[in-house]
């Protein structure tokens, strides 16, 4: 029982919703924005090179898919870097967002991550492994994960 409470306390900590912004006012991030951002941070940093692209990549799709503001775009990839990090953590985030999207939903999803994963211009073979982890966990089928890489290689002008 005891483990049992740490485990949930240890998951609720780490989809937590609320972070504090320097000024103090608290600002409310969903479970699945928080894991969103935290597997598309997951994704970037594979290869050991979190880059400027992959960091204005996934900002540009909090805001343009998840429908935040520039600010709380960096605010939700801060707390995002905070919460990636483990193995462990990926069937926590990666169940968040099975329980709230639709299958059509989570391979939209999908079609972010590899939009994420491509923004630098290359595929590193740490990055293709976890896209597959990911896609597994999520119930994305292999054929509609190829056709999400296709779209977001079609989206960013690069050839598969």
């Amino acid at each position: 029982m005891v483990e049992d409470s740490y485990l949930f306390g240890r998951i609720k900590e780490l989809l937590g919703e609320i972070t504090q912004k320097p000024q103090g006012a608290l600002v409310h991030h969903s479970d699945k924005k928080v894991a969103a951002a935290a597997l598309m941070v997951e994704a970037a940093g594979m290869d050991d090179d979190f880059g400027p692209e992959e960091r204005e990549k996934i900002i540009e799709l909090i805001q343009s898919r998840l429908g935040l503001s520039a600010e709380d775009g960096v605010e939700l990839l801060s707390l995002a870097e905070e919460k990636a990090g483990s193995s462990s953590q990926l069937f926590a985030f990666t169940r968040v967002i099975n329980d709230s999207h639709s299958p059509e939903e989570r391979t939209e999803f999908m079609e972010m991550m590899w939009e994420v994963v491509y923004a630098d211009g290359e595929l590193h073979h740490y990055e293709a492994n976890l896209m597959r982890r990911i896609a597994g966990l999520l119930y994305v089928s292999d054929r509609d994960n190829g056709d999400a890489r296709k779209k977001a290689l079609a989206r960013l002008g690069l050839k598969g």
